[in-house]
């Protein structure tokens, strides 16, 4: 820390000398300084915690709660490990689906047992024994942070049992336990304690939101967890940008629930009333089949009931008013370069036919009551009225607007984190591996720029999102990041919403991708991306989702010889057709990087009553001939740079420079 500022104190700048007088008034002496150094020198000597990575979660969880539930398979491994021959497989089952659920296999298991406290007094004791394993690697202060309150001393005097002479100890404490009656609860905190202990932090690479049920419970699963981060995805942008009160991205929200009949989410999960919605729907689309619009959950063969029909109509409705709201955007924004996607200008109503793309393709429907052919951009004062209600409960969703502050805390359009680089999409390439430029509120930016400049612009936008139009261009460029050619999260040319709904003809529904997807095979293009975020690229890894991997056809997650991961494996049930699997997940631990690949969850009450789990493929991506310490890591380095500090405070209170207190 010593400096030749000529303005200094004996030898340090003023800066420097008045952060040293803060670290004093923490560690005020020369033996709780030495003491921290010590504790944080150890601790850079122990292995680095287990990190998993997961993407494309789409509102499913119950296969997302079950993989954290199940640390991805590393549970079961752990009790092999741990008792190897000792006891049989079906009792590695029982004890496994028993940490996944505790609450409700132990009441399952209780009715079945007529000797509770033999039940108890075993799978305490092998919980103790798992517990000890998966807590072997942290410190025992990072150990009893993590303890359930209620029971933070007992397990730890449990996972310490291994002194000689504390074997009677221990049995007695599992005896009392089980004596006043408290053998479930404790069962069920070592059981939320060996979860815990088995995932060290936790990265989410985007796409949270939209096509599965319950969103908003894998939100409430995260804002609970205990480390986490979130690289955001195309689909979670335009939750945050319709959080933020942008109406083009309510209507995109409301469409893509509707086309998965998924809008219990929006008006249960998040309170929203979708009354004046679905009255305006039955107002201009009551004689409407909209065969299009039917959801995507329901089967042509179907009987249609009222609530299908009325879904129907509501899912053309918003469509309507979201293309009449993109090229209102498209307009105001020249430099998105869209103007070919403001679509209802290139209707011939009379004809019923669009022109794009220097062709003139044939519309499947040519209902449309609320378009004005003279003005077919403007929305009619009804549609007005219906998108300002939306609005207003939007922005005053309270459960909805602390999931989206979550999303905006946890979240980044990129993390480097321990040599890997996250992103959900892409990064925007041209033909050459060069990184595409974009001009953003009238500068140029490319590359690690273009992304930082596209986060301050989504963080702009929510928190000012009280401003009205103020507000409107920033949260335009909120919705080009869910479909405009230059975006990282989304990667296509263009997004063919319109085409896919109104013309059959195939060839019209083509998005060609950005040149990212086929250069990325390529290991130079990879190794340049990686130093752009200034990565080594020789032990650095690129890990993205977005592009489901399609296993059935032969292909793989692993690109550029092993520099690139992509792990979109299909969690979201619509697409394991298209993949074959059912998701993966990337598991980087002190001795190896790990794909495990999951075959699709049957059910929770499957698992619970049955103990089936989930059958997941491990995949050895790299070894590592030394054990990987926390030196080694991120949080090594800033663990170093704090003991630099405290060296120096040494030095000035053994100097003088500095007083003890």
């Amino acid at each position: 820390m010593m400096t030749n500022d000529t303005n200094n104190i004996n030898g340090y700048s003023e800066a420097e000398f008045r952060y040293l007088k803060l670290l004093a008034d923490r560690f005020p002496n020369i033996q709780s300084a030495s003491a921290e150094i010590i504790n944080a020198e150890a601790i850079l000597t122990l292995p680095k915690g287990t990190e998993h990575f997961l993407t494309d979660i789409h509102g499913e969880y119950e296969t997302f709660s079950h993989f954290l539930r199940n640390a991805s398979g590393v549970v079961r491994r752990k009790i092999d490990d741990v008792f190897g021959n000792r006891i049989r497989e079906s009792e590695k089952r029982r004890l496994a689906t028993l940490i996944y659920y505790p609450d409700q296999k132990l009441e399952l298991l209780l009715k079945e047992e007529k000797y509770p406290e033999e039940l108890y007094s075993i799978a305490l004791q092998r919980l103790v024994e798992v517990a000890r394993s998966a807590s072997t690697k942290y410190t025992r202060s990072k150990v009893r942070k993590a303890l359930p309150p209620d029971f933070a001393y007992i397990i730890d005097e449990l996972l310490n049992e291994s002194a000689v002479g504390r074997k009677e100890y221990f049995n007695g404490i599992i005896q009392t336990i089980i004596n006043i009656k408290r053998a479930k609860e404790f069962i069920i905190a070592l059981c939320h304690f060996i979860q815990r202990m088995l995932i060290d932090r936790l990265h989410i690479i985007g796409d949270i939101y939209d096509r599965g049920p319950a969103a908003d419970r894998v939100m409430d699963a995260l804002l609970n967890y205990h480390s986490v981060d979130i690289q955001w995805g195309n689909h979670d942008i335009i939750w945050m940008g319709a959080a933020a009160g942008s109406p083009l991205l309510i209507a995109t929200v409301l469409r893509i629930s509707a086309r998965y009949d998924n809008l219990d989410t929006i008006e249960d999960a998040y309170g929203i009333n979708l009354m004046p919605l679905a009255t305006f729907a039955l107002q201009h689309y009551q004689d409407d089949p909209c065969t299009k619009f039917i959801p995507r959950t329901v089967f042509e063969e179907e009987k249609e009931t009222f609530d299908t029909r009325l879904i129907k109509q509501m899912h053309k409705a918003i469509s309507i008013i979201q293309f009449k709201l993109e090229a209102q955007a498209v307009l105001r924004n020249p430099d998105f370069n869209m103007n070919d996607r403001t679509i209802l200008d290139k209707i011939n109503f009379q004809e019923g036919t669009i022109q794009l793309y220097d062709k003139k393709w044939e519309l499947n429907d040519t209902h449309f009551p609320t378009i004005s052919p003279d003005d077919p951009f403007s929305l009619s004062e009804a549609e007005k009225d219906m998108m300002e209600r939306l609005v207003s409960s939007f922005l005053n969703s309270r459960r909805l607007q602390k999931h989206i502050e979550f999303l905006y805390a946890k979240g980044s359009m990129f993390l480097t984190y321990n040599g890997n680089l996250m992103y959900h999409g892409c990064i925007p390439l041209d033909t050459d591996g060069s990184f595409s430029d974009m001009k953003v509120g009238g500068k140029t930016y490319a590359g690690r720029n273009l992304l930082e400049q596209y986060e301050r612009i989504a963080r702009r936008a929510y928190l000012n999102r009280h401003t009205g139009d103020k507000n409107q261009i920033d949260a335009d460029w909120m919705w080009y990041l869910w479909c405009g050619s230059n975006s990282p999260l989304f990667g296509k040319r263009r997004m063919t919403t319109f085409e896919r709904y109104f013309i059959n003809d195939k060839a019209s529904h083509d998005e060609p991708r950005n040149a990212y997807y086929k250069l990325r095979e390529n290991e130079g293009v990879i190794n340049n991306i990686l130093l752009e975020f200034d990565l080594e690229p020789k032990s650095s890894h690129i890990i993205n989702g977005h592009t489901p991997v399609k296993v059935i056809k032969g292909e793989s997650p692993v690109r550029a010889n092993g520099r690139l991961l992509v792990i979109d494996g299909g969690m979201s049930s619509p697409y394991q057709k298209v993949t074959g699997i059912a998701g993966y997940t990337l598991i980087y631990n002190s001795f190896s990087l790990v794909l495990a690949q999951h075959a699709p969850f049957e059910s929770r009450q499957q698992a619970i009553e049955k103990e089936v789990d989930i059958i997941t493929q491990r995949q050895i991506l790299e070894e590592q001939r030394n054990r990987i310490r926390v030196g080694d890591t991120d949080i090594g380095k800033e663990i170093m740079k704090q003991i630099n500090d405290l060296k120096a405070l040494l030095d000035a209170y053994r100097s003088g420079i500095i007083k003890e207190k």
